[in-house]
């Protein structure tokens, strides 16, 4: 039998640790491209900073909005993106397990 993926667009922020370096990326699959950052299998910015804990996400129903919402987090100041991980995640727990089941 064949396993059927299914995809769905997510951005999402990694931390190296509370109030530690952040990184906002965008996906189809969380947990596997969680799962590359988390073993040093993306090269460049997350593995340079071992930046690891996913600490937000928040799923879209389109690529293009998933996209778009990514693209304006980047532009975001600082206070805004620890804000907004606070708001859901006020102890920066790592959250790839929950996604992961």
């Amino acid at each position: 039998m064949m396993e059927v993926s299914v995809k769905i667009p997510c951005v999402y922020m990694l931390a190296s640790r509370r109030n530690g370096t952040l990184y906002i990326g965008v996906t189809s699959d969380v947990v596997q491209r969680v799962w590359q950052h988390r073993n040093d299998l993306v090269g460049g910015f997350t593995k340079q900073y071992g930046v690891h804990r996913l600490v937000w996400y928040e799923v879209h129903e389109t690529m293009e909005s998933a996209i778009v919402r990514e693209k304006a987090l980047k532009k975001w100041n600082r206070a805004w993106k620890v804000r907004l991980i606070e708001e859901g995640n006020p102890d920066w727990v790592d959250l790839y397990e929950e996604v992961a089941r």
